[in-house]
């Protein structure tokens, strides 16, 4: 029998690596601008066109490399920074593994030019799946620019996995954010369909991380600063009342690596406790500094995933650094013994109005008239004084017969007024009785039906907009006072994007630098709804994967979500009509989120109470 065990050719080889490599444009974005860091450069350009289905191109003014080295580079396990294994151990800089750029050039037309400083020409490169079309001199900057065009045009398969332009560049834009944020230092700009994103000048952390989030984050930053012989941690972490739904702020950072670490996530976490409300995230951005020889950046090829040798005390080192930093600068709650705390208000109250406090007398009351609950106190028709004075008290003389009279303790005949329901009809549509103004109830044939009054509003928002939606425009009212709200870079990109959806659902806003101001919303929010539904809606399109068919979808459910929490329903008959309009609704258990709207309580579960 013939031998059937073979190498594979390199362009297969190659291919294989980049389903771990390249698994969307962002790789790609990320793996390239690594390279420019490590190659020296000090300013770094990206452009994007079609979310990178079309175009990635990278532009540094790096070292450049000479005619060798840039057609050597392309070539499977080519790298610069590895010579023994015993570099692994004390690696600095971002890539090392020298599968990147070989598995990106089998599955896209890669065209590269590049120059060093003392060279008076440069060299043009063009591959394409691997192959070698063009090597020559070219006349061009110091520096490198890649350029990688059609990714995955060979790979069909692979290219029909990828997400819509506003997911894909969703991720560009995370993998670049998580770069320019560890390297405050350097100089970047960031282009997607001839649009600048971003345009970031060399920095401090603090204005860098500004510059990411919006000038209102710079007073929500609490710095931190620990050094230790195993590891130094510098950084900020965001106040706690400025918590968010989404973990969409949450930076770690060994010797400027960006990484993840579900075991550090909990040690801040656990640094917030008492201090953000459940299912909040607080925002921190904290880098670490760690010998390379204790860690290991080698387990995964996307190098996010790293290991530490030490992370146990490093977890305390963290958890201990946060609550110093939270306590130092007055953010955690501390016990001052010397603190007058007679006048401490709870927080709910903090903001009522001081009302002056009355004292109300009745002229007719008479403690010593012997009289049962069910008698009117007022009845007797005498004085206090004539009250005293009819028992022996005030007299020139008492008696002891007097004093036992006061004291005499007579049995009381109580009167218990019977309680009458009014229960509706089962033979026709129940009456609907509103119990503290959340919940529903009414009868049913097997026993009572209980509605959610927030979530029956949520569906039947979510039903009347979607089916005005399909035909027109939701109907759109204007602000006496437009809203304005700074937003992310992030935020304000997805808001662009989908910029005619959002006008067509009832909001129109225009921005200004990284502030919008909301002229118009649907008509049916209410004024103390906006806030709520702009967060809820910018939660999902800005840090969720969403599809462009979806949007709409999102964003109705936003309106509903919000209007459900704002709108109240405050009698019987209010709440009866809004169980008329939940079953009308083609789909009346469930909101639109999947969460439950009824919920029915047997006869045989009423019957085992008793």
């Amino acid at each position: 029998m013939s031998d059937i065990i073979k190498l594979l050719p390199d362009h297969i080889a190659n291919q294989i690596a980049a389903g771990e490599v390249v698994q969307r444009p962002a790789s790609v974005v990320k793996e390239m601008v690594e390279n420019a860091i490590d190659a020296g450069a000090t300013k770094i350009q990206v452009i994007i066109k079609d979310a990178g289905k079309t175009l990635i191109q990278i532009i540094d003014n790096g070292c450049g490399m000479s005619g060798g080295d840039a057609i050597m580079c392309f070539e499977r396990h080519a790298t610069s920074k590895v010579s023994t294994a015993d570099d692994l151990f004390a690696l600095k800089t971002k890539g090392f593994r020298g599968e990147a750029l070989a598995s990106i050039a089998a599955i896209a037309h890669v065209c590269v030019k590049t120059r060093q400083e003392f060279t008076e020409t440069g060299t043009l490169i063009e591959i394409e799946g691997s192959k070698v079309k063009t090597n020559e001199a070219t006349v061009c900057p110091v520096g490198t620019s890649f350029e990688v065009k059609n990714l995955f045009y060979n790979v069909p398969a692979r290219r029909n996995f990828l997400k819509s332009d506003n997911v894909e560049f969703n991720h560009i834009v995370d993998e670049f954010e998580r770069i320019v944020l560890a390297h405050p230092d350097l100089a970047f700009s960031l282009h997607h369909n001839d649009n600048e994103v971003y345009n970031l000048y060399s920095a401090v952390l603090r204005k860098r991380i500004v510059d990411i989030l919006g000038k209102s984050s710079n007073d929500k930053l609490v710095p931190i600063e620990e050094s230790t012989e195993i590891v130094t941690v510098v950084g900020y972490v965001g106040k706690p009342e400025f918590a968010k739904k989404s973990r969409g702020e949450q930076f770690l950072f060994v010797n400027n690596r960006y990484f993840k670490d579900t075991f550090f996530n909990h040690a801040l976490t656990k640094a917030f406790d008492g201090l953000v409300q459940p299912k909040m995230f607080p925002s921190y951005f904290l880098y670490l500094t760690v010998d390379p020889k204790k860690i290991d950046v080698n387990v995964h090829p996307t190098k996010t995933e790293i290991k530490f040798e030490e992370d146990r005390l490093i977890y305390a080192i963290l958890l201990s650094a946060v609550r110093q930093a939270l306590g130092k600068y007055n953010v955690a709650p501390t016990l001052d013994f010397e603190r007058e705390t007679s006048f401490d208000l709870p927080h709910e109250m903090k903001y009522q109005p001081a009302v002056e406090p009355t004292i109300r007398v009745n002229p007719d009351y008479n403690p010593f008239q012997t009289t049962t609950r069910t008698s009117n106190s007022g009845s007797s028709g005498n004085s206090f004084t004539k009250a005293i004075r009819a028992e022996g008290f005030g007299a020139s003389e008492t008696t002891p017969a007097d004093w036992q009279n006061f004291y005499k303790i007579e049995e009381e005949e109580v009167a218990i007024e019977p309680v009458t329901l009014d229960l509706p009809a089962t033979d026709a549509l129940p009456k609907a009785f509103l119990f503290r103004g959340k919940y529903i109830f009414t009868t049913s044939k097997s026993g009572l039906l209980v509605f959610d009054a927030q979530r029956a509003t949520e569906r039947i928002v979510y039903d009347e907009l979607m089916a005005q939606f399909i035909s027109k425009p939701i109907a759109s009212q204007q602000l006496l006072f437009p809203i304005e709200r700074e937003f992310s870079t992030n935020e304000k990109t997805e808001w662009e994007s989908n910029k005619t959806m959002l006008e067509r659902l009832g909001f129109v806003g225009n921005f200004n630098d990284k502030t919008i101001e909301i002229s118009a919303v649907p008509a049916i929010l209410q004024e103390e709804s906006i806030h709520d539904c702009l967060d809820f809606i910018l939660e999902k399109i800005a840090f969720q994967e969403i599809d462009k068919g979806e949007i709409a979808h999102v964003i109705v459910e936003s309106i509903a979500t919000a209007t459900g929490r704002r709108k109240a329903i405050t009698t019987n008959e209010a709440a009866e009509h809004l169980i008329e309009q939940l079953f009308s609704c083609s789909e009346h258990s469930f909101t639109p989120k999947g969460k439950k709207i009824i919920e029915t309580i047997t006869l045989d579960e009423i019957a085992t109470k008793f």
